[in-house]
């Protein structure tokens, strides 16, 4: 929901979610921001049925354009007839990407020029109890979740070589890491 919230694309502007899943985020993002294109991809197959299911259920078929896309190597212009996106939102996906730096690196360079990323994903959980923090690794781990120990970090530094102002923090007791990146 922060991260739906915080996006507050211009007006007529252009919303990506690489990895939308069942299409939530999206139809809460076009709900909100109606003067506004969105656009989502996701590797899996079943996801885009529950997502198209879902949008058309919201009745936003027209505002909404979900397609089969890899977040390691998308092309913006190839997918959705779009050079590039004012935000890119990555909700909980990075963590189930094997080459998720890959993935970072690919949506930074199709950012707008008053472009932002938007990215909140697992977090290492430093501020919960032990038995808590291994249950809920051993419960992510059956799902292949693998929360991105260096993601702070590789933010940071995907900051630096896209030339983007970076935000970070650590909500919920570290339960999630929560991102800005913008054009400077």
């Amino acid at each position: 929901d922060t991260l739906v919230a915080g996006l507050l694309p211009p007006d007529g502007g252009t919303v990506v979610e690489v990895g939308c899943g069942t299409a939530h985020n999206l139809i809460e993002a076009a709900r909100a921001h109606p003067s506004c294109r969105f656009f989502g991809f996701d590797i899996s197959a079943v996801m885009l049925d529950t997502a198209r299911a879902k949008i058309k259920a919201a009745g936003l078929e027209q505002r909404i354009k979900v397609m089969s896309g890899d977040a390691a190597s998308f092309d913006l212009q190839v997918l959705f007839n779009i050079p590039t996106a004012d935000r890119i939102l990555m909700s909980y996906t990075l963590s189930m990407i094997p080459p998720w730096r890959e993935a970072l690196h690919c949506s930074a360079k199709q950012l707008s020029a008053i472009g932002s990323m938007h990215i909140v994903d697992f977090g290492q959980l430093e501020r919960v109890p032990g038995v808590a923090k291994t249950a809920l690794y051993a419960w992510l781990a059956r799902f292949s979740v693998s929360p991105r120990v260096e993601l702070a970090r590789e933010l940071e530094q995907l900051a630096v070589f896209h030339k983007l102002d970076c935000f970070i923090a650590h909500p919920f007791r570290g339960y999630a890491t929560y991102a800005v990146l913008r054009r400077n």
